[in-house]
Formats: C-alpha cells, sequence, structure tokens
C-alpha cells in the first residue's frame, strides 16, 4: 500500500451512526454492515414483537460480487507526498458509510434496507399491507 501523508487542517463532524466509520490513521480492512427494517404507518401502531429480519430474502440473499475480467493499467503521479485539506465538515455518517483520512487496502461496506409503507383505504389493497407479525405467512407479497 502506497503512503501519503494527510494533512487536514479542521474537521467538523455531528453525527456518526448506523456502523458507519470515522478513521483518522491508516488502516488494512474495513467491513461496516447495517441492517434496516424502516415502517412508515399512517397511523401509529405498535405490536412490540414485529419486524424480524430472517423473514425478509434483502436480508439474507448473497450480493453478486462483480466479475472483472479484464486488465487495468493505471498510472499514478503525485506532485507531492501529502494530501492537504483546510476544512471538512459532515453533518451525518449513516448506513455503513465512511469518511477516512489515511489509506486503507479494502473496504467491503454493505447496507440493506427494506422499507415497507402501511397505509389504509383504497390505495391499501395495491400496497404491502399487512402486520409486520403475520409477515412469514406473506412471504409471496414481498
Amino acid at each position: 500500500m502506497y503512503k501519503r501523508t494527510s494533512v487536514v487542517k479542521n474537521i467538523d463532524v455531528i453525527n456518526v451512526s448506523n456502523n458507519s466509520v470515522f478513521e483518522i490513521g491508516d488502516s488494512r480492512f474495513m467491513k461496516p454492515r447495517t441492517k434496516v427494517l424502516a415502517v412508515q404507518r399512517e397511523y401509529e401502531l405498535f405490536y412490540g414483537d414485529e419486524g424480524n429480519f430472517k423473514y425478509y430474502p434483502i436480508f439474507t440473499d448473497p450480493i453478486p460480487k462483480p466479475v472483472v475480467d479484464e486488465s487495468v493499467h493505471v498510472v499514478k503521479y503525485n506532485q507531492t507526498s501529502a494530501i492537504k485539506v483546510n476544512n471538512i465538515d459532515i453533518t451525518t455518517l449513516s448506513g455503513s458509510g465512511i469518511s477516512h483520512i489515511g489509506s486503507t487496502k479494502t473496504i467491503d461496506a454493505e447496507s440493506r434496507i427494506k422499507h415497507i409503507r402501511q397505509l389504509e383505504g383504497r390505495m391499501a389493497n395495491n400496497l404491502t399491507n399487512f402486520p409486520l407479525t403475520n409477515v412469514n405467512n406473506n412471504k409471496e407479497s414481498l
């Protein structure tokens, strides 16, 4: 791994959440993971035992890796061995996001999010509209 020096005068970070990484310094490997089940209901209603990830294939299906079947030739010319930045402002890092000042060899980040909208009325018949506690019996509608 080619080493360069990072020089940052000022960093302002407000929030880092949901398996995100804010790293200063070098690293060899980063592997942040996030699973989110986001349910939006027209009316506030909570069952207390809802939201099991195993009922949603999006959380267990393998993610296909791209196949690289061609060689890539890279030529780099760095005028200086330092990367200089005056100011970095970060409002939020979330969902396996990474902000890294330094060098790393490998990053393998994954964020899996299932959004469910539960609405009442005529439109609801065409949407996913079932209590999350009964989702196992209704896999076909996913």
